[in-house]
């Protein structure tokens, strides 16, 4: 009897991991619910999860006892979402009909990331979350910001930061979008292309992009998957540039683990591009339901990086980041017009 009385008085650490996961799901959960609503539609679950974990850990503080699981979330189930993230790009697409693209996406991303690093030096803004947005702003938002996080050894704080601000920027930016799109001299494709390469997230593309009809959204997704195809080398970009820092510092007991999850991105990619639906025919909705389970699990993942926020950071350093970001958005819309 006492055995199973302190079994009850202190959980077992599987039970409490397993309540961690099943804690960040529920605030998912929360975040869809709210994502139905008017208003808080245009926002999206990710954003919307993301901002109620913030104010959970403002009010109720972090759920130590949680903690074990509330991780797991926030870095094992990131990567599974990436890697599951590889369905939605379709090299064969890309490389067949998007080569143009291809080469708007890379100057984009090119500018993106430069000028945000660049700009938020002048401004003395937050580095690494600069860095963060500046990644997300050219490639595709929250998943390329939670791909290139681990690579530059970003803090669960900085990175949930750092989503949460392209997630609103973006949404901002793919309403304006709708409004000035009929006023806009130019053919609904052009439109489509424009959207495709200077918005933020596929989520954003498609909200910009479908008021112009079916042929300017497939472009304009067409455009977007361009940029995500370029996020694997942009990553391998970076974990050079990281490894030749520390090598140049001497530490190398710093040096970047080669990021596995995005092999498995690369490999999701192939399977979704050439053997699902091709070699091997693919059950109805199966890659939907895919896309569904992927979104779960980077809001889980999100929500499990917002509990690390604090409300005095989130002042002090998301201020002068969220000016550069808009500023480099901007500019990133006006350079993205001009090529199409």
């Amino acid at each position: 009897m006492s055995t199973q009385s302190e079994n009850m008085q202190h959980p077992r650490p599987k039970q409490m991991w397993f309540a961690g996961v099943l804690f960040t799901f529920f605030i998912a959960l929360l975040g869809f619910l709210f994502a139905l609503l008017p208003g808080f539609d245009r926002v999206g679950q990710l954003a919307c999860a993301i901002i109620i974990a913030v104010i959970y850990r403002q009010i109720f503080g972090y759920p130590e006892a949680l903690r074990k699981g509330i991780t797991f979330s926030s870095q094992k189930l990131l990567r599974l979402a990436i890697i599951l993230y590889g369905f939605k790009l379709n090299i064969d697409i890309v490389l067949n009909d998007g080569l143009g693209l291809l080469v708007r996406g890379i100057i984009v991303i090119a500018f993106a990331i430069l000028f945000t690093v660049w700009l938020a030096k002048i401004m003395k803004a937050n580095k690494m979350i600069s860095l963060l947005l500046g990644v997300g702003t050219g490639i595709c938002g929250a998943a390329a910001i939670a791909a290139i996080a681990p690579i530059v050894k970003s803090k669960d704080e900085d990175t949930a930061i750092s989503v949460g601000i392209i997630a609103l920027v973006g949404t901002v930016f793919a309403i304006f979008y709708t409004i000035v799109g009929p006023l806009l001299p130019i053919p609904a494709i052009d439109y489509g292309i424009w959207s495709g390469v200077s918005l933020h997230e596929l989520a954003h593309v498609a909200i910009a992009a479908e008021p112009a009809g079916d042929d300017a959204l497939a472009i304009a997704l067409l455009a977007k998957l361009s940029r995500v195809l370029l996020l694997v080398p942009v990553a391998f970009i970076y974990i050079y540039v990281m490894n030749r820092k520390n090598k140049q510092s001497h530490a190398t007991q710093n040096k970047v683990p080669f990021p596995w999850f995005l092999l498995g991105f690369i490999a999701t990619s192939i399977l979704g591009s050439y053997v699902l639906g091709q070699s091997i025919p693919a059950p109805p909705n199966v890659m939907e339901f895919i896309y569904n389970i992927t979104t779960w699990l980077l809001t889980a993942a999100m929500v499990g990086l917002g509990l690390n926020v604090h409300l005095q950071d989130l002042r002090t350093k998301a201020l002068k980041p969220l000016i550069v970001m808009t500023i480099t958005s901007i500019l990133v819309s006006i350079i993205a017009y001009m090529i199409i």
